[in-house]
């Protein structure tokens, strides 16, 4: 038996079924994860859905099909944003809970979906329980939130708020070398349809995301869910260092413009670099490409990207900025040439102290220990929250391993985390 067919019968194994109240039920959370980890999955039993990809447009339309049996109104705009409305008593004021469902290559089954189905289940549980919302809600699902398909992530929700630009999309290319407009286009959008998904959010008061730790704190202090009182914003930088190509047998060792010697140098830079100024900074060279890439040529051209982040703003773009001298430094010592274009650049986000401490209220109603966290990972939330109050809570994710295969979440975990969106939504349906 696989990994995917499997994943329902893991899921489920110790469960305890005094979880499953007030309208939220973990076997329908434990199916429905079951069957979006069959899309898409490699055969190692991680999950490939790029963003706008074949695998990303079936998991929609699986969820799609969920939203309608609960009764949601369900649309998707033109950058693949699928959003499903359950009107409220006051249709005019919404409250919105999602995240997306696509993934990194050979990732895992909680990162993004479990934040969708937490969404959803909360709509299944006002239905269960005949319960109309004081005022209109939202489920969500945002495209291209990982970043996998163009080197730069959060496409839906930057879309949504009005980020995305004509220059900034023309210069993305996937990694089948197609650009931005043909992969809409093969998706069934267009550019002009993209840029509409821009959406007046006057009515939207609140956006919150439930997501996977991504970390080991929560389970350290053995708890199910915390909530996070910031997100720290990504740079992305991408990197071009070119020398020549030689035969590696007959140029001799100072007669070299060798651009991987040159990039192992700037990479060797690059790590020492962030302490220097934030505690909290950090910078990854996770993706490397050489060219020629033959084990008897000197390497002509090597292309990296360098992933930076920190919670302040201002110490994170002095440390772009100081890799962007450490690449030209790199440079200059190896006699090579050296570009680097940034891709992208999210601000931090704070969270409302207001909304932070709802939250705190929300998990002590089930007797838990309200722990802050800050998240290292980019999210829609972060997007979201630069024109709209939001909020975010993290849910247990064991060992802190995620983009893989490996990653996990308990169903007891998925469940409480769960009813504490569900009472804070609640909550702030009466409070805003």
């Amino acid at each position: 038996m696989t990994v995917e067919e499997n994943l329902y019968t893991r899921l489920m194994a110790g469960y305890d079924e005094s979880l499953s109240r007030s309208g939220v039920d973990g076997t329908r959370v434990a199916d429905r994860l079951n069957e979006l980890s069959k899309i898409g999955v490699s055969l190692d039993g991680g999950i490939t859905r790029p963003g706008f990809s074949k695998e990303e447009k079936k998991a929609k339309q699986l969820v799609k099909s969920w939203m309608e049996q609960a009764g949601l109104q369900v649309t998707e705009d033109g950058a693949g944003n699928v959003i499903g409305r359950l009107e409220g008593m006051d249709s005019k004021k919404t409250i919105m809970s999602g995240s997306h469902i696509d993934s990194v290559p050979n990732g895992g089954n909680f990162d993004g979906p479990l934040g969708v189905i937490a969404a959803l289940e909360v709509v299944e549980a006002w239905k269960e329980t005949g319960h109309q919302p004081a005022k209109s809600f939202e489920v969500v699902i945002f495209s291209d939130e990982e970043g996998s398909r163009f080197g730069a992530g959060l496409t839906g929700s930057h879309a949504m708020v009005g980020q995305l630009t004509l220059e900034k999309v023309n210069q993305l290319v996937d990694f089948e070398g197609k650009s931005f407009k043909e992969v809409v286009e093969e998706y069934g959008s267009s550019l002009q349809e993209v840029f509409k998904a821009k959406r007046d959010l006057n009515d939207v008061e609140l956006f919150v995301e439930l997501h996977i730790e991504q970390g080991k704190i929560l389970e350290r202090n053995g708890l199910s869910v915390g909530v996070v009182k910031g997100i720290a914003g990504p740079v992305w930088m991408n990197v071009t260092f070119e020398g020549e190509a030689g035969h590696a047998g007959n140029t001799p060792m100072n007669d070299r413009r060798d651009s991987l010697v040159a990039a192992s140098h700037f990479i060797h830079a690059v790590s020492a670099l962030p302490r220097q100024f934030s505690d909290t900074a950090v910078a990854t060279i996770g993706k490397l490409n050489v060219s020629p890439n033959g084990i008897n040529v000197i390497a002509r051209k090597v292309e990296l990207t360098v992933d930076i982040r920190d919670i302040y703003e201002d110490k994170r773009n002095a440390l772009v900025e100081a890799i962007r001298n450490a690449a030209s430094d790199a440079g200059s010592v190896h006699d090579v040439e050296v570009q680097c274009q940034q891709t992208l650049a999210v601000a931090p986000l704070l969270i409302q102290e207001q909304l932070v401490s709802s939250i705190k209220e929300a998990i002590t109603q089930f007797g838990i220990e309200p722990v802050e966290l800050m998240s290292g990972a980019g999210h829609d939330a972060m997007i979201m929250g630069e024109v709209i109050p939001s909020a975010m809570l993290f849910v247990q994710s064991k060992k802190g391993i995620s983009h893989n295969p490996e990653e996990w979440t308990d169903m007891k975990d998925c469940v409480i985390g769960i009813h504490v969106l569900k009472d804070f939504i609640e909550n702030q349906m009466m409070h805003i």
